[in-house]
């Protein structure tokens, strides 16, 4: 019998109104598999390292049985992981997630069920909202070596927590004086830094040529003794009164240039006319003043830790008085006598003031370099006041001087990144490289007659710096 209204029979044979429903598509699904944890290597991170061309590891099947060195991580945030198989060694530590303060205890566990897979089972207990469960696949990846990437800031070692700051500790110093120590110690033993002495500050004596002296002072023996043969036997006083006056006259020169030649010498670079680096030829010898960069190998000063310096000396003096010991074999009673100095430079740019140019000063690597830098009395030491001063106190243990009842005055001075400085030297010119060099041979300053000094001699590159604390620092 026919009806208005339609029906259709169902696949189990039962007849039901209404038409037919036409076969849907089948939307596709997608599904995705969580990936085990990679400990940062791009080898175990799937497709990541198909995109760089990395082979991948042939093996991603989990086993049971021991895991050496394989910290599990648990939190108070709903996190859980475990492994079945024995555990050589764990660590215990405490992390924040989030800005929120968490603990994170780590589990030492033998055994545990299995599934059909053979791997172990993740629990929770109760019921958890936000739950997280993280299986890893083995061993956590060593720290990642550094990048080469440049930051600002410093270096920091040392255990991390969750968040990657560093993790305070209170306790003894003990580190920081020993990182201080391997810093002098990779200061000393590199190769790129120029350990200078005092034999490379100028002195007159030293300059002086001992040929000239030798034969000045043979001349006068002779004219003293020929001065007191005819007094003698002549009653004539003519020629002793003539040597005792140019006698005078020499000592006089002398001590004046012993007194004055530094300052003469540092107002002779002043009045030196600056060359501009653009249009120096290779080979001439030039006087450039500038702002200096830090080379590849920065210093930092002994005493007040003045970071990213080119040049650094720190210098003890000690006044001797008449019962007092003596702090060289050469210094005398009433004076102060250097005891010991740490004096080094590397290699450094300047910025032209006249071209804008930038050029690399070659003063490491046992280059020769005679410096005129100023230094400043950063603290004076006597037994009253011995105790007030504990950086003084650690300063002189590091470098196992003694401490006993002295009179001392430490000076340092050193020229920081920013600094303005005078340099001379010869300018060579490699490729695309400007440099500046020491001179082969010393250079000559010349008789400043109206002002009696005679010619001193300046050997290797000549630094110049006035004291860091009356000048302004540029930034960079």
């Amino acid at each position: 019998m026919g009806s208005r209204f339609p029906s259709h029979q169902l696949s189990n044979g039962l007849y039901v109104s209404g038409k037919p429903e036409q076969p849907k598509e089948k939307t596709p699904t997608m599904s995705s598999v969580a990936m085990p944890y990679t400990g940062g290597d791009i080898k175990k991170s799937g497709e990541l390292g198909k995109m760089f061309d990395i082979p991948m590891d042939g093996s991603r099947s989990r086993k049971s049985g021991p895991i050496t060195n394989a910290p599990i991580r648990t939190g108070s945030f709903g996190g859980a992981a475990s492994h079945s198989g024995q555990l050589n060694s764990a660590s215990r530590g405490s992390a924040s997630v989030g800005g929120v303060p968490g603990s994170v205890s780590l589990k030492k566990t033998n055994s545990g069920p299995l599934n059909k897979h053979g791997e172990p089972l993740k629990k929770s207990s109760g019921p958890q909202g936000t739950a997280v469960s993280r299986q890893n696949s083995g061993p956590l990846a060593p720290v990642l070596p550094a990048t080469g990437l440049i930051t600002s800031g410093p270096i920091t070692s040392g255990p991390l927590n969750s968040s990657g700051a560093p993790r305070k500790a209170s306790g003894p110093l003990e580190s920081s004086t020993g990182s201080m120590k391997l810093h002098s110690v990779s200061i000393v033993n590199n190769q790129g830094v120029t350990h200078l002495s005092q034999d490379d500050e100028y002195s007159f004596r030293k300059s002086f040529p001992k040929p000239i002296l030798w034969a000045i002072i043979l001349l006068f023996v002779m004219g003293f003794i020929a001065g007191g043969f005819i007094l003698g036997a002549v009653r004539n006083p003519i020629l002793l009164v003539v040597v005792v006056v140019l006698f005078a006259v020499v000592a006089t020169v002398f001590t004046w240039n012993t007194c004055w030649g530094r300052r003469a010498i540092t107002g002779f670079i002043s009045t030196y006319p600056d060359a501009e680096l653009r249009t120096a030829k290779d080979g001439q010898f030039v006087k450039v003043s500038g702002v200096v960069t830090c080379g590849n190998v920065p210093l930092e000063s002994s005493f007040q830790r003045v970071p990213r310096c080119v040049y650094t000396s720190t210098s003890l003096y000690e006044y001797r008085g008449w019962d007092s010991k003596a702090a060289n074999p050469t210094h005398r009673r009433f004076t102060w006598g250097l005891r010991t100095l740490e004096r080094h430079v590397a290699d450094f740019y300047i910025s032209d003031f006249q071209s804008g140019l930038r050029a690399l000063v070659k003063t490491g690597y046992g280059a020769r370099v005679t410096p005129y830098v100023d230094e400043s009395v950063v603290i004076d030491i006597n037994p009253s006041n011995r105790d007030m001063s504990p950086d003084f106190v650690r300063w002189l243990g590091e470098r196992n001087l003694s401490s006993d009842e002295r009179i001392m005055r430490l000076k340092e001075g050193y020229i920081k990144e920013g600094t303005t400085v005078s340099v001379m030297g010869v300018v060579q010119r490699n490729e695309n490289v400007l440099m500046i060099v020491p001179p082969p041979e010393p250079f000559s300053t010349g008789c400043q007659w109206s002002k009696c000094i005679l010619p001193a001699s300046l050997e290797g590159i000549v630094l110049r710096c006035e004291d860091n604390s009356k000048i302004d620092v540029v930034p960079v």
